[in-house]
């Protein structure tokens, strides 16, 4: 039996840590980039996250391990199969951890429909690609600056839509497309199109530890686990479980948390103030900071859950020409924020208190997440 590191056992990169499980909360918040040196824990942290999460339900003879409970999101052959009258039955399986090779091509991701069969034998055949494989699960991919654009394109589309949609000669099928999309790769070796850059929801850009003491730490903590790998998870099976049961209550609570204008307004003003282009970035920021507040296991941002998600959502959209900014601080922005908080007219933006006939009008519901 493989054991993987465990993810409580990482020492510091809390940054890299946060985005990880934010999108673990959340996966339609698009993603993580993880920029950094070799021997960082980049890949690391991928499997260890996948191997914390729980197990999943789902459609026990499905190559897509649809899930049983949401109809709307199930691939063609389970809606085929239900509007002919079948019962679908149900089984439990681990989050998948699929690891993408840098030399995937678009018919390995996507999968592939044979058209052949169907033209001599009126039958529609689908072999699953990567993508199939990953739905509910995490997906891997090592050095992303490497894969070719289109295939990386294809991956951001299906982690946004979270639907897969193969078509060829008239023949159409679907197939729900749900991961957390993990990308890492070495700047050394190049980077991404900006294009590209943007797409990646979160970005993190870490180093090795430069203190001593957490240097010693690492390394008892490796050979600890590579001299006995079976007793060092048990050593972190408390802290592990913990932040398991911890994502799982965020993620039934995320779609409930709530939003004010006046959040919106900080959001659109932060990212103005700072030149970023596009409207990618204010969604991101949102979506993240919602899932950070229901990791606290609260039902409403607030400034700080704004500042936290910025920090990973703006790093790689940021200008980085030779006179413009390339980086900001949690700090700066929090400072950002309390001086957008503090301009005039911004007291009218807080929420009032609730009334009878329901809902204020300046009070914005929680969209899906």
């Amino acid at each position: 039996m493989t054991f993987v590191y465990p993810f409580t056992a990482i020492v510091g990169q809390e940054r890299m840590l946060r985005a990880l499980v934010l999108n673990a909360v959340n996966p339609r918040i698009g993603g993580v980039l993880i920029r950094g040196e070799r021997g960082t824990a980049k890949s690391t942290a991928a499997r260890a996250l996948a191997a914390l999460l729980p197990e999943v339900t789902v459609v026990a003879d499905c190559s897509f391990y649809c899930d049983p409970g949401r109809p709307t999101t199930w691939c063609t052959e389970c809606k085929e199969r239900v509007s002919s009258g079948e019962s679908l039955p149900e089984a439990k399986r681990p989050t998948a951890f699929v690891d993408l090779p840098v030399s995937a091509t678009e018919d390995r991701v996507v999968g592939t429909l044979d058209i052949e069969r169907a033209i001599k034998e009126g039958e529609r055949h689908f072999e699953p690609g990567v993508l199939a494989s990953a739905n509910r699960g995490l997906l891997y991919i090592d050095e992303v600056n490497l894969l070719d654009d289109h295939v990386v394109d294809l991956l951001l589309d299906s982690a946004a839509m979270g639907m897969n949609i193969v078509e060829r000669e008239g023949i159409s099928f679907s197939h729900p497309s749900r991961f957390i999309l993990v990308g890492t790769m070495n700047p050394e070796e190049g980077d991404l199109r900006p294009q590209l850059l943007d797409r990646f929801a979160l970005s993190v850009d870490i180093t090795g530890l430069h203190d001593p003491h957490a240097r010693v730490a690492i390394i008892e903590r490796n050979l600890s686990f590579e001299a006995d790998a079976e007793d060092f998870r048990e050593q972190w099976s408390e802290k592990e479980l913990s932040l398991s049961k911890q994502i799982v209550s965020a993620r039934d609570l995320v779609a409930t948390v709530d939003y004010s204008k006046r959040d919106l307004y900080s959001i659109a003003a932060l990212t103005a103030s700072l030149g970023v282009d596009g409207h990618r970035a204010d969604l991101v920021i949102l979506k993240a900071a919602r899932a950070h507040a229901a990791f606290e296991g609260r039902n409403t941002i607030n400034d700080r859950d704004i500042a936290l998600a910025a920090e990973l959502a703006l790093p790689h959209r940021l200008r980085r020409g030779p006179f413009q900014q390339s980086e900001i601080t949690l700090d700066e922005l929090q400072d950002r924020i309390e001086r957008i908080q503090s301009e005039p007219g911004q007291a009218e933006m807080a929420d009032p208190t609730p009334s009878d006939e329901g809902d204020p009008p300046t009070k914005k519901k929680a969209a899906p997440a």
